[in-house]
């Protein structure tokens, strides 16, 4: 297992776009619904348990979280999408900053999309990749909540999404992975160490 995100520190929370660290370095993004397990994925990743804030209640993570691993490398846990049990005018105000963040932000090198494996793939979902695909960047799904699935539908749920992938992008890798137990953070760390290879070679 890569042991480049073991350094990782909370740099920073924002809840708009221009309270982002500057533009410059280079940052991954992890997007999924609202209750797709964006912040314990990044505990898994980092080997870290209470670095990124894990609540009981879907949607609580409504600002853009911030971590630096190395000089002006960073993950960024973005607001889930679905934004559970919000009022609409912050659902707009996610919306707005989000879309900004992807469509100007520099130092974005990559996305990793959550989705919970026994309901992959919604229509958020499906327009992440393709804008990762047409944007050039790079792309990786993790399948969490495994530890919910039998093996057999585990492995049959990954071959089905890989399908559906496929149809929209020839670039985006997947991965079965449960959070809960940090089965697959192996596999996630060496999948994402290389998108930093420019200055780790």
């Amino acid at each position: 297992m890569s042991q480049l995100f073991s350094q990782s520190r909370y740099l920073v929370s924002a809840y708009r776009y221009d309270q982002l660290p500057e533009d410059n370095g280079q940052e991954i993004a992890f997007a999924g619904r609202s209750n797709a397990g964006k912040s314990t994925t990044i505990n898994a990743l980092t080997n870290h348990k209470g670095l990124a804030k894990v609540s009981k209640t879907p949607g609580r993570t409504q600002l853009f979280n911030c971590f630096e691993f190395a000089p002006n490398q960073r993950l960024v846990d973005l607001p889930g999408y679905g934004y559970a049990k919000v009022p609409e005018k912050m659902r707009q105000h996610w919306q707005k900053e989000i879309d900004y963040y992807l469509m100007n932000r520099k130092s974005l090198i990559g996305v990793v999309i959550i989705m919970d494996i026994r309901h992959p793939m919604k229509s958020f979902d499906e327009q992440m990749i393709h804008w990762a695909y047409q944007s050039g960047l790079h792309s990786h799904v993790l399948l969490n909540k495994a530890d919910k699935l039998s093996r057999s539908q585990m492995t049959k749920a990954l071959h089905t999404t890989q399908k559906n992938i496929a149809t929209i992008s020839d670039s985006t890798t997947c991965q079965t992975f449960s959070a809960l137990r940090k089965e697959g953070a192996d596999v996630l760390s060496n999948t994402l160490t290389p998108w930093f290879k420019s200055t780790h070679a």
